[in-house]
């Protein structure tokens, strides 16, 4: 059940619809729960009592042995009301409570009557099959055999699904509803999944012409695949069996059935030009299908093959590059540019056909966006080709037809051109000097930049501005480099570059730089704070739902969970509570002609299963170049260390903007774009907060809290190496001088001080120790306020 519903209106965007079970707590609904033991009996009023448990259930909470038998016992009283809903609820609290042997004999006889109502049947089936024991399965054996062949399908659905009783299901294969016919094939190939043969014997019977159902169809072409791969994984040659049924699906009704056919074929091991010729036809067709969920499927296979088969969709090219203006370009667009990629890593002998067709591409692209993508790509990819000046026209071209931001990518395309390819750096030189009377600064700007350097004026560094500046990333943050460049006095002593903080400010401080840009993450912040931490403090204050969670203990610097160059950039700062976790998803989207709303990001916790999520706040709206957060809250147990790994996806609604008026298009599309993972881990619990005196601060610790332990860290390249890892590892702050390591010491003691959440006071003493065969260990002293995180520090190391 969603914590956190977010409703649109025409003319109030920004309206949000809370969850009214939010805050409930267990001991005022199990008192909401003597409702059922009424007299009369309020079916409307049961019910919300019966979806509150519920909630709580889905939501980790746990019933004790008594609180669980209590709500059974009452529940089973509402089997008296004939309400339709009601009962509907009633089956599925029964389900979730999960009763004892002793408490099923009780709902037992209720469940077998309502096996024999039409109304009731298919659910009654369900929950009965969920809590019965086996003891009283032959209770209900005739009925359930008699289900599976029963006229309406749900019912015969329930039963299957069930799985509790395999008899007759090979007669269900043949039932002519689809879902009874789906069901049957899955639970058959279950039974039999670890005997290969008899998975090979049902599929030979099944691929006869059994199977009517596209559903089942689909899947009988997923079990045909797998035969096939573990035939060729067990050294099986010769003709691939079952090979003509996949080749007979291209020719069915259903276009599921045809393109999970045709994604078979091209995935098949060694597959041979003959083998795909028929598969690359039926896809050729879907491209210009009016179904655009074809279209896009066609590409994406397409793709898949130009990976390994690049002649073999030679014949697709036209009909994919129309798609171009299709009306969901934008996705479609991007798995095009991924199949021109693969030049460039799984095919070195295609990638010079591949950057030219890019140019032929942006001869006649009308969108920014990709004209510049493409341009970067092929400043990087072009000088290393065997002839990379049949490239520069194509390039040139670009100054004189484009609009300014393209003419810019350019001009630095050529620099790239200019600086690795030495013969064609006159050639270059003429051509960007063209470019320093263009009618806009920037395009001005850079060509005059470049010349500067290409013709070597000044102190210049050619080989370190090649590497660098002309193909490296800024490290400095564009929001640092602009207040240096506007707090920079000209004098005698030229900018310097490296002077500038490489500190990553909020991107919510960004946003206020800008006048008149109002932030989209937050409706309402408050005013610009002196430092980081306090900017994120007040932010989250802020918001309603984490101003509950206490005092912030420890903001993490941004974490990015996207590449530079993309896009949308995404980073991640972590904010810690005593026993909250807040994720800050700083969002921007650099696509000119896109709006984004309704952006969130989704989050399977997994593999972090001490945390359990609470609420989220999502960004209503997204323009371009202008951040956003986003943010995620997750509760753990109090004071305790919990780590674990997040996997992240960004969702939102994509719109089509036009450059000229600014205005969104009214529809636009879902979409989803995959993050990088995320990991909350131990130092996250750690501030690095230094002491003036580390020696009376230890004095003045109480002794009794002290461990002491040694460790073997294995062989290291140095000592500071394993210095360096230890104090990573922890977090902490090194004091009195103690970071320096001696560059051919053989021994070293590094003093640590730091506060642990719950404002612990921490003090480290770790003296290392390196033999003649670099093997080094470690004597590890901690004290603390609380004997238990001196403990915790100990396990930080042990599993470190």
């Amino acid at each position: 059940m969603a914590q956190l519903l977010v409703k649109k209106d025409d003319d109030h965007d920004d309206d949000l619809e809370y969850s009214p079970f939010i805050g409930i707590e267990k001991g005022a609904v199990l008192q909401e729960a003597r409702v059922f033991n009424d007299t009369h009996l309020d079916p409307r009023r049961c019910s919300q009592v019966i979806t509150k448990l519920l909630y709580l259930l889905n939501q980790g909470e746990s019933f004790t042995k008594v609180e669980a038998t209590e709500v059974f016992f009452s529940v089973t009283r509402l089997f008296q009301s004939e309400d339709i809903g009601l009962r509907r609820m009633v089956y599925l609290i029964i389900k979730e409570l999960n009763p004892s042997v002793d408490e099923v004999i009780i709902v037992t006889s209720a469940l077998r009557k309502d096996i024999t109502i039409d109304m009731y049947r298919a659910n009654a089936i369900r929950v009965l099959c969920r809590i019965i024991d086996g003891s009283l399965l032959t209770q209900i054996e005739r009925r359930l055999k008699e289900a599976v062949l029963d006229k309406n399908p749900v019912v015969s659905s329930a039963v299957l699904v069930s799985g509790l009783h395999m008899l007759k299901v090979q007669e269900a294969v043949q039932s002519r509803a689809a879902l009874v016919q789906f069901h049957a094939l899955a639970l058959l190939h279950q039974i039999r999944q670890n005997d290969r043969l008899a998975v090979s014997k049902l599929v030979g019977t099944l691929t006869r012409g059994a199977v009517s159902s596209p559903l089942a169809q689909c899947l009988l072409i997923r079990y045909t695949s797998q035969i096939i791969r573990d035939m060729s994984y067990h050294g099986q040659s010769g003709e691939r069996p079952f090979y003509d049924f996949l080749e007979s699906c291209l020719r069915h009704k259903a276009e599921m059935v045809i393109l999970e056919a045709a994604r078979a074929i091209t995935e098949l091991d060694g597959v041979t030009s003959r083998e795909l010729t028929p598969a690359i036809t039926v896809l050729q067709l879907f491209l210009s299908s009016p179904k655009p969920v074809l279209r896009f499927a066609a590409v994406r296979t397409l793709n898949k093959v130009a990976m390994t088969h690049p002649m073999a969709v030679t014949n697709c090219n036209i009909d994919m590059e129309s798609l171009i203006s299709d009306q969901n370009r934008i996705k479609i667009t991007n798995e095009l540019l991924k199949q021109h990629s693969y030049g460039r890593r799984e095919i070195p002998y295609a990638k010079e056909n591949g950057l030219l067709h890019l140019c032929e591409f942006i001869e006649d692209c009308e969108f920014t966006y990709l004209s510049t993508q493409i341009l970067h790509f092929l400043g990087f990819e072009g000088p290393n080709t065997s002839d990379p000046s049949r490239f520069i026209r194509y390039i040139y071209n670009r100054v004189h037809l484009e609009n300014a931001t393209v003419r810019a990518a350019a001009v630095c395309t050529l620099a790239k051109f200019g600086f690795m390819v030495e013969a064609l750096k006159p050639r270059i030189t003429v051509l960007l000097k063209r470019c320093i009377y263009d009618s806009d600064d920037e395009v001005r700007d850079r060509a005059t930049l470049f010349l500067s350097i290409l013709g070597n004026d000044g102190p210049v560094d050619t080989d370190k501005v090649r590497k660098e500046f002309i193909f490296g990333s800024l490290e400095a943050p564009l929001v640092n480099m602009e207040t240096s460049l506007k707090n920079y006095e000209p004098s005698e002593e030229a900018f310097d570059v490296d002077s500038v903080s490489k500190e990553v400010k909020s991107q919510w401080l960004a946003e206020k730089k800008a006048k008149g840009k109002k932030p989209t993450g937050l409706s309402a912040p408050p005013p610009a704070p002196t430092s980081g931490f306090d900017a994120y403090e007040k932010i989250l204050s802020s918001i309603p739902e984490f101003a509950s969670f206490g005092k912030l203990f420890k903001s993490s610097f941004p974490v990015e969970l996207t590449e530079a160059e993309t896009e949308y950039t995404v980073n991640v700062v972590k904010h810690i509570f005593d026993n909250h976790v807040v994720f800050q998803y700083n969002c921007t989207n650099t696509v000119l002609e896109q709006l984004l709303e309704r952006v969130n990001v989704i989050v399977d916790a997994s593999e972090a299963e001490e945390f359990s999520e609470l609420s989220s706040k999502p960004i209503n709206s997204l323009p371009y170049d202008s951040p956003g957060q986003a943010f995620l809250a997750f509760e753990k147990p109090e004071g305790v260390p919990v780590v674990g790994k997040f996997s992240n996806t960004l969702t939102f609604i994509v719109k089509e903007v036009d450059i000229n008026t600014g205005e969104p298009d009214d529809d636009g599309v879902e979409d989803e774009y995959q993050l990088e993972d995320l990991e909350v881990v131990a130092t996250d619990y750690m501030l690095n907060v230094g002491v003036s005196n580390f020696r009376n601060a230890w004095e003045n610790m109480d002794p009794e809290n002290e461990l002491v332990d040694e460790y073997g860290l294995g062989q290291r390249d140095s000592l500071a190496e394993a210095v360096k890892a230890v104090t990573d590892i922890l977090g902490m702050q090194s004091c009195e001088g103690t970071e320096t390591v001696a560059s051919n010491a053989k021994s070293h003691t590094r003093l640590l001080s730091g506060l642990y959440i719950g404002n612990v006071k921490v003090l480290v003493k770790a003296q290392f120790g390196m033999d003649s065969t670099k093997e080094i260990v470690m004597k590890l002293a901690v004290r603390a306020e609380d004997r238990s995180v001196s403990d915790a520090i100990h396990a930080i190391v042990a599993c470190g």
